[in-house]
């Protein structure tokens, strides 16, 4: 059996799969088996998926075409290894992504999941954003599930991560229900990771292991905006079932976010947008200007400590930790 399994569910991306499964072919670790669930596509992606040679492909066919979140749930179901990794058919991994994650879950029994940070990407490949998701201090490392909810309800979307940034344990998995088929699509993944946290803890890795494709299209800043909504009303259902664990403080954090986070899928949905377009270009430039993940920002305080009077270096750390 092998100790990973990446699972691929693919519909309709026949000009992005065969960079994603070069991307799983070409990791470091190499005890994984790749599971490809073809979801009854209707343009090449299965000929695509099927023009590999390789002994740990295995590659299924669907009659017809089942809801999105069926269909991961087909594909993991398909694989036997304790750890999975489900990967969008569009989305990469870097080559150490499946080395890295694995050594920290095979190492602690007690993990349901782990993490890490994400660029995204174009229809072209071309990098718009650096190192997304686990951007504050307390995702990172090991966490309970308490700690992790209310940095969700903080964020008031998914600070945690899409399904490529995350690989967990089949065990917990299963308890977990899989992913939640009656929910919307834009939320499972946020809801599934903290389903699976019911069940052990989790580690973020503070480094960027993946790529999450955004494509062209017309209809991107209307997904975006349906997207702040359905999420919305998910912090709102997950604020009023978990009463006991997150504080006042919690709701009103996310309450005075909730504009950013609006603005936020907006701006990730744009970049969507045609290449040249003054729309994607102003997308870009917000995303350049985003906050830096926490260890980041030391870093740049400790290069501006070395050079700067005492006074003044004590009044721009009070700045930066506000």
């Amino acid at each position: 059996m092998p100790a990973v399994a990446v699972c691929i569910p693919l519909y309709n991306k026949e000009g992005f799969v065969y960079e994603t499964i070069r991307s799983v072919l070409g990791q470091t670790f190499s005890d994984f088996e790749l599971v490809i669930q073809d979801n009854a596509s209707q343009d090449g992606s299965l000929g695509v998926a099927r023009s590999f040679d390789d002994p740990r492909i295995r590659v299924l066919e669907s009659v017809e075409t089942i809801p999105a979140t069926a269909n991961f749930n087909r594909v993991v179901s398909a694989s036997r290894a304790p750890f999975i990794k489900v990967l969008p058919a569009d989305d990469l991994l870097r080559p150490d992504c499946l080395a890295r994650q694995w050594d920290v879950l095979a190492n602690d029994p007690g993990l349901a999941m782990v993490s890490a940070r994400h660029d995204v990407i174009d229809g072209e490949g071309e990098v718009v954003a650096r190192d997304r998701t686990l951007r504050h201090q307390d995702l990172i490392g090991k966490q309970g599930r308490s700690v992790v909810l209310r940095r969700v309800v903080r964020h008031g979307g998914n600070p945690i991560g899409n399904p490529g940034n995350v690989l967990f344990r089949r065990r917990a998995f299963a308890d977990a229900g899989g992913f939640p088929e009656h929910e919307d699509f834009f939320s499972v993944d946020v809801s599934l990771w903290l389903r699976l946290l019911e069940h052990g803890d989790f580690v973020g890795i503070p480094d960027t292991l993946c790529s999450f494709r955004i494509e062209a299209g017309t209809d991107t800043l209307a997904l975006g905006r349906e997207a702040a909504c359905i999420q919305r009303r998910f912090i709102e259902d997950l604020r009023r079932s978990n009463r006991s664990v997150v504080r006042r403080s919690d709701v009103m954090r996310g309450e005075l976010r909730r504009p950013v986070t609006a603005a936020r899928h907006r701006v990730l949905s744009a970049v969507g947008a045609p290449k040249n377009s003054p729309t994607r270009r102003l997308a870009t430039r917000l995303l350049a200007l985003a906050r830096k993940p926490p260890e980041a920002r030391h870093r740049n305080a400790s290069r501006t400590v070395s050079a700067e009077p005492a006074p003044q270096m004590m009044r721009r750390g009070r700045c930066e930790s506000s």
